[in-house]
């Protein structure tokens, strides 16, 4: 019995140790617990601050917010429809840049494209931002102010051509009445998007054959500068032409072209409505607004002067107010202005060119009674602008009427355009002095 006895003692004790070395274990695991998790979550936010979480955070980042703001107020500003071009990030790049505040006021997306002899360039869309408060580093461009306005735009160059051009963007900007011409202000936007450096010196300007290339304008405007651009309501900015050999500006081809850029609605009804005119200066350069008055369309009068046919396809009659700038050109018409537009076709099989700025033409009215020049600075033809030997092309003349001699004496009369002889861009005569007469 007593044998029995301590037996079952020892089993008893034996019980005793074993659970309670299992429970002390068991113990030790959970006290390590917590400083393990402590150690995985300290390796998750280290590693969280090196790269970023491929998760959403909760809250969205001031940047992320920053560009949802921009998205909003672009659904609030005015916006003409066309191709897809998303300008918030550039907009939130620049206002991070100059540490200023941007907010889009006017959009446009339809696309305008000028061809040069199978070299194109496309205004593929722009979006016209005003900036305030930025940093007085970048006063300089903005007019030594720090509030202003930009217009960020998008072109596209094409090259179709079998060989490779040069090409220099110099998409200089203007408005009526402004100041001076606007370029590319490089400090606004990253310099690797931006146009001027993807056809830079640094690569001659080249332009391979098929090659496109795509990239940013910024234009920068003071507020004053802005207040001026805004009230003419459009801004028109020049297109140079391609040259063949580098450097050599004498193997230019095609000829320079202008795209409008409507900065409000008044600008976008005015451009609208300038494409029924022929593209005088007056309308070109938005010197004032036309009306019109009579017009005929598709006549194909057709004389000859020499090896030049010539042929009348049509004219305009517009009443013309002047704006405020250009007001003082035409002070003499005290009774109001009447333009008479023609537009011709010369199909030169001469064996020299014709020069379009020196081209000669007189109107005669009230039965020969009278008679007036054609206004050569209402043209919008340079000393290169060219009807090349063996091409045709269109010539505008343009005349300016009074008004009130016009409504009273010569619209119920005959109008007669006698143009030439042609001269070649060293104002040499190359018809011989021969003319030629068209009745309107």
């Amino acid at each position: 019995m007593e044998g029995e006895f301590l037996k079952k003692l020892i089993m008893l004790l034996t019980t005793i140790i074993v659970t309670a070395l299992i429970l002390s274990a068991c113990g030790n695991e959970k006290e390590e617990e917590p400083a393990n998790a402590t150690e995985a979550n300290s390796e998750e936010a280290v590693t969280q601050e090196g790269e970023e979480s491929e998760e959403e955070p909760a809250e969205e980042a001031p940047e992320e917010e920053a560009e949802k703001n921009s998205e909003e107020q672009a659904e609030e500003v005015s916006t003409t429809e066309g191709t897809e071009t998303d300008f918030s990030e550039l907009i939130i790049y620049m206002e991070e840049e100059t540490e200023g505040t941007a907010k889009v006021i006017y959009e446009n997306a339809e696309p305008q494209v000028h061809t040069m002899e199978d070299v194109s360039v496309s205004l593929d869309a722009y979006s016209l931002v005003e900036l305030t408060d930025f940093h007085t580093d970048y006063s300089i461009p903005f007019d030594d102010e720090t509030n202003g306005g930009v217009i960020i735009a998008q072109y596209t160059v094409t090259n179709n051509r079998a060989e490779d051009v040069y090409y220099m963007p110099a998409f200089y900007a203007s408005f009526t009445g402004a100041p001076k011409d606007y370029n590319n202000y490089r400090d606004l936007l990253p310099l690797e998007g931006q146009l001027p450096s993807i056809l830079a010196p640094d690569n001659d300007y080249l332009l391979k054959a098929g090659e496109t290339v795509t990239g940013y304008y910024t234009y920068p405007f003071g507020k004053e500068h802005l207040s001026s651009a805004l009230d003419a309501s459009t801004v028109s900015v020049e297109i140079p032409e391609p040259i063949l050999e580098k450097g050599d500006f004498g193997s230019s081809i095609g000829k320079k072209g202008k795209f409008t850029l409507s900065l409000n609605e008044d600008g976008a009804e005015k451009v609208a409505a300038d494409a029924a005119f022929y593209q005088d200066r007056v309308t070109s350069e938005n010197m004032g607004e036309k009306k019109m008055l009579e017009e005929a369309e598709g006549l194909s009068k057709s004389e000859a002067i020499g090896d030049v046919n010539v042929t009348l396809d049509g004219y305009q009659f517009t009443e013309f107010t002047p704006n405020e700038v250009e007001a003082p050109r035409f002070e003499n018409f005290t009774n109001g202005i009447v333009l008479l537009t023609a537009k011709f076709n010369l199909d030169n099989k001469g064996s020299e060119a014709i020069g379009l700025t020196l081209t000669p033409s007189k109107l005669t009215v009230n039965d020969g009674a009278q008679y007036m020049l054609q206004e050569g600075m209402l043209l919008d033809y340079s000393y290169d602008d060219l009807i090349e030997a063996g091409e045709s092309g269109e010539l505008l003349q343009i005349y300016a009427l009074d008004k009130e001699q016009y409504d009273k004496i010569w619209k119920d009369k005959a109008f007669e355009i006698e143009i030439g002889p042609f001269k070649n861009q060293d104002a040499e005569d190359i018809s011989k002095g021969k003319t030629t007469n068209f009745e309107l």
